[in-house]
């Protein structure tokens, strides 16, 4: 990929974000683990799998607008017309698309290519260790959703049977079992290095909110008759 091209494709990616969670920071960040994990492969579509870094959460808006889209198969609508508007051929627009609209965490539609591993792969390193706690947490205060869910008996819960969104359903939802997900052995290595961060972050932040409430409530229940 030439650098007129990576320009291109990034000034179309800075004009298409919005959201603080999934910023260009972040953008860049899958582009780099992506790299970090071509090291241990062969074979690699550079121009495919830069292209599919820069552009894969292009579509965040129209989901954020409306819930009921999925914003990678928007985002890879988006950036195969985007890329046959400006003369790329349609295979590779086809090959972007695949990877872009693939990404997420959908069961029903898994990556198939070398480049779409990839970038899944690279997508959920920045949902691991401390990145993807702030990450998680910054999303999670832009939609109003708190950090724990209350149980009827006044306690706090894990979040491992929850049904309303939380941090905490989120961390036992996805983030625990991030290394399960994914497809490249350097990116299960990766992920192995940063998950025991975001475990301990979650048993302290359990561990504190729960204390405080145990106490808290033993004291209010002796004050008030």
């Amino acid at each position: 990929m030439n650098k007129e091209t990576y320009c291109l494709l990034e000034k179309f990616m800075i004009c298409c974000i919005e959201d603080a969670a999934h910023d260009k920071e972040h953008i860049y960040r899958v582009l780099y683990n992506a790299l970090e994990i071509t090291k241990e492969e062969n074979n690699v579509n550079y121009d495919v799998l830069i292209a599919a870094c820069l552009l894969h959460d292009i579509g965040r808006k129209e989901e954020s607008e409306n819930p009921s889209l999925c914003h990678a198969i928007v985002g890879g609508e988006k950036s195969y017309k985007f890329l046959l508007s400006h003369g790329f051929e349609k295979e590779y627009a086809e090959q972007v698309k695949h990877c872009i609209q693939t990404h997420s965490y959908r069961k029903s539609n898994p990556p198939v290519s070398l480049e779409a591993k990839i970038l899944f792969d690279a997508d959920k390193l920045d949902v691991a260790g401390a990145i993807g706690i702030a990450r998680t947490l910054l999303y999670k205060g832009s939609v109003s959703e708190p950090l724990y869910s209350v149980l009827p008996d006044g306690m706090i819960s894990n979040g491992e049977n929850d049904i309303l969104p939380s941090f905490f359903q989120e961390y036992k939802l996805k983030l625990e079992n991030l290394c399960s997900v994914f497809y490249t052995e350097k990116a299960r290595e990766l992920a192995k290095e940063r998950q025991h961060i975001a475990r301990e972050f979650y048993n302290s932040l359990y561990q504190e909110a729960n204390l405080s409430y145990q106490n808290g409530k033993k004291q209010l229940d002796k004050i008030i008759q």
